[in-house]
């Protein structure tokens, strides 16, 4: 009996740690051969995930390489870009200081920052956070740059200077009238943020947003900085595979210019979903989609994708680079979640996060995944 006892006792014991876990044994092969699988379809040099249970990050894992001519693995050291998911963060801080009283989302932006030519109408804060400012994008219109000289060798630090890239480009349409997906215009809302909160951009993202969740190793993706375990990346050339460029990206720091280790990214997912970062109004109207002057509706917020509502409610967000490409995508009502990271640029892990959901589906609905 004392024997039985005992063996109970360990069972007990193996139960309560694989609960605490969040996955069970099961679930955590089912998620290492879906992306084991999906990384061999793709080709994918290196990739990192993380997923998300009853609001807690219950798995972290590497797979393949952050530098492949090194022979260097992907680890819980290994740092990917974030490009666009930088987004989120910026849009975070701007509601922030709105929360505070210190921005007013529906004011002239010029009111901060009057370093942007006012020949483009009045353009708000708002219209930034959710694309419908009619600032362009890399190539759906004209973008034309400031040709000046700087003291500093590094002069993008200061989102103000980053203006010069786009600040005299004509707009692709009138304020509110569209929806149209701009970098640049996340580059005058960083210069915003920074105005409005009487800090650099990088500092206030720093202390209101990487200090809260502990995202220990959240930074700019400053080129002439050291950082160990940046990742490589790869691109393919007519189907082959070859080492992408390392360019520059310090002057789209608030559209995507963040780069961190796989849980980090997934410490950010959680602290949206928890409520650590914004007030509920702020997220409330954050995640709701956005009409545009004429009442269509898109599917973009403040800073976020969003679609269903309820438990269906679906925030995330994607970011494709030089050198990477990202996906974060969450149920805020249902505590799930999953965060996707590589470094190959033709990689999708949109598709690769889709297929991660059957992980937290019933037993029965796991059995035929492919």
């Amino acid at each position: 009996m004392k024997k039985v006892s005992v063996l109970a006792f360990v069972l007990l014991l193996c139960i309560s740690e694989v609960s605490a876990q969040g996955l069970t044994r099961e679930e955590r092969a089912l998620a290492d051969k879906i992306i084991e699988l999906e990384k061999s379809k793709q080709e994918l040099v290196g990739v990192a995930v993380a997923l998300i249970k009853d609001n807690k990050i219950v798995y972290v894992k590497g797979f393949g390489h952050e530098n492949k001519k090194e022979q260097i693995p992907v680890t819980g050291k290994t740092l990917f870009r974030w490009a666009s998911i930088s987004k989120p963060v910026t849009a975070v801080t701007a509601l922030q200081l709105w929360e505070q009283g210190l921005l007013d989302l529906d004011a002239d932006v010029r009111d901060y920052v009057p370093e942007f030519p006012k020949r483009h109408g009045k353009i708000t804060t708002r219209q930034l956070l959710c694309h419908q400012s009619g600032i362009v994008h890399y190539s759906n219109g004209r973008v034309i740059r400031t040709k000046r000289s700087y003291k500093d060798a590094h002069p993008f630090k200061n989102v103000i200077h980053a203006l010069d890239r786009f600040k005299d480009s004509p707009l692709v349409h009138r304020p509110g009238e569209k929806f149209a997906y701009t970098t640049h215009g996340y580059i005058l809302l960083s210069a915003v943020v920074q105005r409005a909160g009487k800090k650099a951009f990088a500092a206030q993202c720093q202390s209101r947003v990487f200090s809260v969740l502990d995202m220990k190793t959240m930074r700019p993706d400053y080129q002439w900085e050291k950082i160990p375990h940046r990742a490589v990346g790869y691109r393919k050339t007519l189907g082959k595979i070859t080492q992408s460029t390392n360019t520059d990206v310090s002057w789209k720091l608030g559209g995507g210019g963040f780069v961190s280790n796989v849980e980090d990214l997934g410490k950010f997912a959680v602290g949206l979903m928890t409520g650590q970062l914004l007030e509920k109004k702020s997220v409330d109207m954050a995640w709701q989609a956005q009409k545009t002057s004429s009442g269509k509706r898109t599917r973009y917020g403040l800073g976020f994708t969003v679609s269903g509502r309820g438990k269906d409610l679906k925030v995330g967000h994607s970011g494709a680079q030089e050198k990477t490409r990202t996906y974060m995508s969450f149920y805020p009502k249902r505590g799930i979640g999953v965060v996707v990271m590589t470094n190959s640029e033709y990689g999708k892990p949109g598709r690769l996060c889709n297929k991660l959901w059957a992980v937290f589906k019933k037993p029965a609905a796991k059995k035929k995944l492919y």
